[in-house]
């Protein structure tokens, strides 16, 4: 009997797309790798940045709102390349 929540796991896996990164060549997705990992470095530099040597606190807060906005970015580029990996 087949019962469709009962899917073999290795046919769901393997016979769907492989992610939205999946027409780039695996080269390209290396490097959309290592620019997500620069935003999330940068985010971090930015929030150390605005907590040691920033002391307005508008310019503190301005500054650690662009740095999460950098850091959702490369996590979600992160995101797209996790889900196109197998490929």
């Amino acid at each position: 009997m087949n019962h469709p929540l009962l899917m073999d796991i290795d046919k769901f896996v393997l016979g769907a797309a492989r992610g939205p990164l999946a027409n780039m060549h695996p080269m390209d997705v290396m490097w959309v790798s290592f620019y997500s990992i620069a935003a999330m470095i940068l985010s971090i530099l930015m929030i150390t940045a605005a907590r040691k040597w920033v002391n307005n606190a508008i310019l503190s807060f301005f500054i650690r709102l662009i740095a999460f906005i950098i850091f959702i970015f490369g996590t979600l580029l992160m995101v797209l390349v996790i889900f196109t990996w197998p490929s």
